[in-house]
């Protein structure tokens, strides 16, 4: 896992054409924006890591062990990055349209996660959605249709 990191961060990877050998990269660059996202506020609190365990977990199929090792590899790319290029350079290499509106809508479950939007974390959305190249509008319907799911489900709390 270190070595992918290591090969991800220094733009070594190989593009072989091998669905297991791009699947551990995409996963590591959503997870690592999923983190960022996370971290825009300051403050990565225990409800935003269960989130983002939670979606990766369902949208990779992965099980706890997995979700665990992804998550570590993550946060340590997040922090050894220092940009969202690298992340978003694999999305685009990787991810089609459909999938990379599906990251959209768990980047605003993130942000959606602590109960506070905050406009950092939305000018941080609005910057990864031009990245990977969906555009304000698409953007905007992800939002809202997370934003809906929070209301919703906070109204039955």
């Amino acid at each position: 896992m270190l070595d992918r990191i290591s090969a991800l961060l220094s733009g070594n990877s190989t593009k072989s054409g091998v669905a297991k050998d791009q699947v551990p990269e995409k996963q590591l660059a959503a997870a690592a924006l999923l983190i960022e996202v996370a971290y825009m506020d300051d403050d990565f609190e225990t409800v935003e890591r269960s989130r983002i365990t939670e979606l990766i977990g369902r949208y990779f199929d992965l099980d706890s062990s997995e979700c665990d090792a992804l998550m570590e590899g993550a946060e340590k790319a997040a922090r050894d990055s220092g940009q969202l290029y690298e992340f978003t350079r694999v999305i685009n290499d990787n991810y089609s349209l459909e999938e990379r509106l599906e990251l959209m809508e768990l980047l605003w479950e993130v942000v959606y996660a602590d109960g506070e939007v905050h406009d950092m974390e939305t000018g941080l959305l609005r910057k990864i959605g031009g990245l990977i190249y969906v555009s304000d509008k698409d953007r905007g319907f992800a939002q809202k249709r997370v934003a809906r799911r929070a209301a919703g489900s906070n109204s039955n709390v």
